[in-house]
């Protein structure tokens, strides 16, 4: 009998799940079902400034993390893969401040090197000096702000580890979970001090074999892409355009949108779940309808080259912590960071990547010219110059970032455990539940491949 499979969701996580089920289940019939109406989710790149794949949203992966990094070792990729030419950043605070040496995710490892920074006054150092005698705080309320702040201070928190931790997820870190900053949680179970455990885990790390970032020198949506062409290539059907409007119970199987499957995954944010699954395992779509999900809105533009200031060529960009903030949280200098972003338009210049909101601060629904405007006025204003774009791009993200929200981990572990019994057979990955990075989404689904094909061949021989 052959045994079917639907994969709903068509960004990475669906993707590479179908891909796993292709391999562990080579005679099933697998089908991914994508409501936009091309894949890839999250990840997209599009043409800008002569260049053909200039990203939209994630620009890299971390390529520390194996998951993603042999994904594309497996799609053959490598050859294509790059990394940024530059990897320093500033802080915005009144003026640009260098970040300090040693850090990790924000957490300081050598107080000297704290010292000698221009971002923290002498109290803010003195106070951070503290940490090291501090008695064990452990995983306190699960909030990585209410952490830091116990453990260092107000300012290594709001001018180090906020922005940091915030610009990566989006994320007001006192609403944080620390089981979204994976380093920053190992560090507070298994340490007392977390300024000695990061400094000891820093010495333990094997010497670095190469960079922390990757990317296709095409742009991010050539991971995703390369992903469905091979799908399509190995018999899985991908239909996009499509909304999965109902899932209902059918003997031992499902059906989806009416047609029946012994299995599903749903690789879908946790508010688009939801309702599919409130009336198969009601206290699962309760506690996902709770998630919570922060927006953003992304403008990239083009300027002339000859007004950019030189030092600005070294640097990767900045972070804006929360209380200098208007609009703006982070702008990336994208064509120093990527050395293959070089406009090719006859006007030359700088390509910048401007992020705008956050949780809490959600940008999404205002009009392109307010977006604009607040972008090129700010942005302007921290770079010292009158911004003239010669090209622009808006791309809006709502709902992009899942905020795990103090006791994730606990909420997480219920739903998985409610659905085992209320729903056998329908799973469950992706940001919204163990890690939003692409290494993790792409992590989460290998295993929930693997366990679909456990399922199918335990319970359903």
């Amino acid at each position: 009998m052959t045994r079917r499979v639907v994969v709903v969701g068509g960004g990475i996580t669906g993707l590479t799940t179908a891909y796993r089920l292709r391999q562990l289940l080579p005679d099933a019939e697998i089908a991914v079902i994508e409501a936009d109406h091309q894949v890839g989710g999250k990840i997209s790149s599009s043409p800008f400034a002569g260049l053909d794949g200039i990203d939209e949203g994630a620009d890299a992966f971390l390529t520390r993390i194996p998951f993603a990094v042999n994904l594309a070792a497996e799609l053959g990729l490598t050859a294509q893969l790059t990394s940024p030419a530059v990897g320093s950043a500033y802080v915005w605070w009144n003026e640009m401040h260098n970040i300090p040496e040693g850090l990790m995710l924000g957490v300081p490892t050598d107080l000297v090197k704290l010292a000698k920074s221009d971002l923290l006054t002498w109290p803010g150092k003195l106070r951070a000096a503290l940490e090291p005698i501090l008695p064990a705080t452990g995983v306190g309320a699960d909030s990585v702000g209410r952490l830091i702040r116990h453990r260092f201070g107000k300012q290594v928190h709001e001018r180090l580890v906020d922005p940091l931790v915030g610009s990566i997820y989006a994320a007001d870190t006192d609403r944080f979970s620390l089981s979204g900053v994976t380093q920053i949680l190992d560090l507070a179970s298994n340490n007392r001090s977390l300024l000695i455990g990061a400094r000891r885990a820093r010495r333990k790390a094997p010497p670095a074999a190469g960079p922390i970032f990757g990317s296709p020198r095409t742009g991010m949506a050539t991971l995703t892409n390369t992903l469905a062409q091979s799908l399509r290539a190995s018999g899985v059907t991908i239909t996009t355009g499509c909304r999965v409007e109902s899932i209902d119970r059918s003997g031992a199987g499902w059906l989806v949108n009416g047609e029946f499957a012994d299995a599903v995954v749903l690789a879908t944010p946790a508010k688009t779940t939801a309702p599919l699954v409130a009336p198969l395992s009601p206290d699962t779509g309760a506690t996902l309808a709770k998630f919570d999900h922060a927006g953003v809105v992304m403008l990239t533009i083009a300027l002339p080259g000859d007004t950019w200031p030189a030092d600005y060529a070294a640097r990767s960009g900045y972070l804006v912590p929360k209380p200098m903030q208007k609009w703006v949280t982070a702008t990336s200098f994208a064509s120093s960071k990527w050395a293959h972003w070089q406009p090719t338009t006859p006007e030359g210049g700088v390509i910048l990547r401007i992020s705008l909101g956050r949780d809490g601060l959600d940008l999404t629904d205002q009009p392109d010219d307010k977006l604009i405007d607040a972008a090129l006025s700010e942005v302007g204003a921290h770079v010292g110059l009158d911004l003239q774009p010669t090209e622009h791009r808006l791309t809006r993200w709502p709902a992009a970032f899942p905020q795990y929200r103090p006791g994730h981990a606990k909420r997480v572990l219920g739903i998985e455990t409610a659905l085992a019994t209320d729903a056998p057979g329908i799973f469950v990955c992706g940001a919204s539940y163990k890690g939003i990075g692409i290494p993790a989404c792409v992590q989460q689904a290998n295993s929930s491949a693997q366990g679909v094909a456990k399922y199918i061949g335990v319970v359903l021989s």
